[in-house]
């Protein structure tokens, strides 16, 4: 017995659409159009996945490609809109390049928001909000993910430990050292803090662990940079208490 192709076929194409879908006519243009027709080479009756951080993910069927737009038929949705675990992501913001692999990586692990800190050694005081959003779109669409993470815009560290909230652990990697990561992360709304690639110096050390809700924890022996250390607090997380 012949075996009945999978529909749609994983090698569909997946877009983040920004604004709320429902089945019916749908109109893509500018950079989407030209990722569709140009890149992915798609043609009528062809499936692409969407969706738009609200209603969860839909299949539509292009109904027509042209050089400038694309027609879909949005025909079902294929899943509701996920819940992802309660994990901030507070960091400070680092150098082009690794700064946007640092919000990849944090979507790919199932981060719900990253929120950029402002540190006495921060080498970028206010990176684009924009781009580090677009970054995440992209990774979203490649790794499957059905809520986009927030991105906040930056805050200085004095004003987030003065505001923080009672009901929220903030977990934060010490160069100094601390407990492993394992045993002090646990369920619960939590955030990891990860400094500059200098650091945080004595002062801001000393105004973090004087929050009740701060852990230092360490992360191994050995010294990493800022956004390894990122995506490895992360994972031990997800791992721990999260959704993996």
């Amino acid at each position: 017995m012949i075996a009945t192709p999978a529909w749609p076929p994983r090698s569909t194409p997946r877009l983040f659409v920004d604004q709320p879908l429902a089945a019916g006519p749908l109109r893509i243009d500018g950079p989407q159009a030209h990722y569709l027709a140009g890149v992915m080479r798609v043609k009528a009756g062809d499936p692409v996945r969407l969706f738009d951080d609200v209603t969860g993910e839909w299949l539509a069927v292009v109904a027509a490609a042209g050089k400038r737009d694309i027609i879909l038929d949005v025909t079902e949705r294929l899943a509701e809109r996920e819940d992802v675990p309660d994990l901030w992501l507070v960091a400070a913001p680092l150098k082009k390049g690794r700064v946007d692999w640092m919000a990849e990586k944090a979507c790919e692990l199932g981060v719900a928001r990253l929120l950029p800190v402002v540190t006495h050694r921060t080498v970028v005081d206010r990176p684009k909000v924009e781009r580090l959003r677009a970054h995440m779109i992209e990774a979203a669409e490649q790794c499957g993910r059905t809520a986009l993470p927030e991105v906040a815009e930056p805050v200085k560290l004095a004003v987030l430990l003065r505001d923080w909230s009672a009901d929220r652990m903030l977990y934060f990697a010490d160069e100094l050292g601390g407990a492993p990561a394992r045993e002090v992360m646990k369920r619960g709304a939590a955030a990891i803090l990860i400094g500059p690639e200098g650091g945080f110096d004595d002062e801001e050390r000393a105004a973090i662990r004087a929050l009740p809700q701060a852990v230092g924890m360490g992360l191994g022996p050995r010294i990493l940079r800022a956004d390894t250390a990122a995506a490895a607090a992360v994972a031990i997380w997800m791992a721990i208490a999260g959704d993996w």
